[in-house]
């Protein structure tokens, strides 16, 4: 390891402080390092193309907006938990010091995770913005009105429902512990290739969630809403129409995270992670 970045949460004080004792142990071991601010996605792109690796300090939250940038540039991300459950992350605050020596002398394996790609389309087929990627889930989902959406969903060639509901949530395997989870969707092996389609509350739905394969595309079309939006791993916001479709599929180039050696597997870490969660 010869150089770091940290991607951190400025509003958390614990996180500015924890990325001060990060760049203090890079000092101290002839590391270059440099610290950004986890929604900075322009900054964190253009350093990441000479970095190791990435350590992200903070929640879910804050991991989610920094894999934005990994996505990008393919850099071996691993996330300091300074949130209050901490899916995403390996490593607690107090183990900081220690698992960057893990790093600078190889002690870690590198795991594969899925990302997702979803498009958006116009009623009449054609592209109606950006491409997005997301680590977690695709949302498709009411906006501030406390009204249902009516959303054919198909999976391929085959219409799997019309849902009337909050929402539907196209999950990712490493976010199905995520708002799918929430929702009633299943938890699938992070390790895995799949796509887990979840309604949010479906009025007399007899499909709670399925799990489809990862050359699938899940197409999700919104035939009533009177306001509705797609949301990216809850960082990014966009509003949509009745008649748009929003298109999710596996990106297939993987993104890797970091799995110090000595990490809980993750059935462990999930049992563990489930028991801190509010009855």
């Amino acid at each position: 390891m010869t150089r770091v970045g940290f991607a951190y949460n400025p509003t958390s004080e614990a996180a500015v402080d924890l990325r001060e004792r990060a760049a203090g142990w890079c000092r101290m071991h002839g590391v270059d390092q440099w610290a950004a601010q986890a929604q900075d996605f322009e900054t964190l792109c253009r350093e990441l193309a000479t970095t190791d690796f990435l350590v992200v300090l903070g929640g879910d939250g804050t991991f989610l907006r920094a894999a934005r940038a990994v996505i990008q540039v393919d850099v071996p991300l691993l996330g300091v938990n300074l949130g209050k459950i901490g899916f995403l992350s390996k490593v607690e605050a107090n183990e900081l010091e220690s698992v960057l020596t893990k790093l600078s002398t190889g002690d870690y394996a590198i795991d594969e995770r899925m990302v997702l790609e979803a498009r958006l389309l116009g009623a009449d087929g054609t592209a109606a913005g950006a491409v997005h990627h997301a680590l977690n889930d695709v949302v498709v989902a009411r906006g501030a009105l406390a009204r249902v959406v009516r959303m054919d969903v198909a999976i391929g060639p085959s219409h799997l429902a019309t849902f009337i509901a909050d929402g539907l949530v196209v999950s990712s395997p490493t976010g199905s512990t995520g708002y799918s989870f929430s929702a009633g969707g299943p938890v699938v092996a992070p390790d895995s290739r799949n796509l887990i389609v979840t309604p949010i509350a479906g009025y007399l739905s007899a499909i709670r969630s399925v799990v489809v394969g990862p050359d699938q595309i899940v197409r999700c079309r919104i035939v009533d809403a009177t306001e509705a939006i797609v949301s990216i791993d809850g960082r990014e916001d966009v509003p949509i129409a009745v008649g748009d479709v929003v298109e999710v599929r596996a990106l297939e180039r993987p993104i890797h995270l970091v799995e110090p050696a000595g990490s809980q597997p993750f059935w462990d870490l999930f049992r563990r992670k489930v028991e801190l969660l509010p009855s």
